[in-house]
């Protein structure tokens, strides 16, 4: 397929989003502004204290995460593929003075744009399945990490992405580890379902093991993975609210989200 075509209706979908993300409650951009971490429990308790640390954070969105890591004390670099995201991603830096860079590139052209090195590359929930093709993205990934450096990723699980959720009740439709790309066109975001706006997407769906795979070959050495049965967020159908605060399936069928730890060798 066209993997340039799917990339540009990507980005132009992300670039749809950014305003109303920004207003919504989901990114509670006030309570960010007033202090509040964007940060789940899985990537703190994985990454600890970050102070000092340089980070790179790929697939940033309009970097909620990354200026909280700044916060945190870490120098923060942020890329992402939506040039609106970024733009206000700086606006929020600028506006906040939490100091962190923004770069605007796909993922998998990050060292096209970024030639430094940096003791720790993150990404977190909903970034894998943009991604058609991880040998590339795992290579990148291994390129910008210091000797020594760590590689820290958590993600939904592969197996709710089996469902067409545009479908009521969802439908498990899709492989677990599909070569095609799944294209969906709906209205709406996970951030408000209740909206106009145009999501038209293509994404890719990768099994455990050709992540991890990916990693590997790469040279990363696995030092940190778990699956999860809560979700920070309430984006699957029918989740119930622990008193944890995280979401989980009523009947736990399956994990719901995936953390994985890989450091490069010194």
């Amino acid at each position: 397929m066209d993997l340039n075509k799917a990339f540009n209706i990507n980005r132009e979908t992300w670039n749809r989003k950014v305003e109303l993300h920004a207003k919504s409650d989901f990114y509670d951009l006030q309570g960010f502004k007033r202090g509040k971490t964007s940060l789940k429990l899985y990537e703190m308790e994985a990454l600890g204290d970050v102070s000092g640390k340089s980070l790179l954070h790929l697939q940033c969105h309009f970097g909620l995460d990354t200026l909280s890591w700044s916060r945190m004390g870490a120098q923060c670099t942020g890329i992402d593929i939506s040039d609106k995201a970024v733009d206000l991603a700086k606006q929020l830096s600028n506006e906040l003075d939490i100091s962190a860079n923004f770069v605007c590139c796909n993922v998998l052209d990050t060292s096209e744009y970024i030639t430094e090195t940096f003791d720790i590359v993150y990404t977190s929930y909903g970034v894998i399945g943009w991604i058609p093709d991880l040998t590339p993205w795992a290579e990148m990934i291994a390129a910008r990490l210091k000797p020594g450096g760590y590689f820290y990723m958590v993600e939904f699980h592969p197996i709710p992405w089996m469902f067409d959720y545009l479908k009521t009740p969802p439908e498990m439709t899709y492989g677990y580890q599909q070569k095609e790309a799944i294209y969906e066109k709906y209205e709406g975001t996970y951030a408000d379902e209740e909206s106009s706006i145009i999501s038209e997407e293509y994404a890719w769906n990768h099994g455990l093991a050709e992540v991890i795979g990916a990693l590997l070959k790469a040279g990363l050495t696995l030092e940190r993975f778990n699956e999860f049965e809560g979700s920070p967020y309430n984006v699957f159908p029918d989740l119930v609210q622990q008193p944890n605060g995280l979401y989980e399936r009523s009947d736990k069928l399956f994990p719901l989200v995936y953390e994985i730890g890989a450091k490069k060798p010194l």
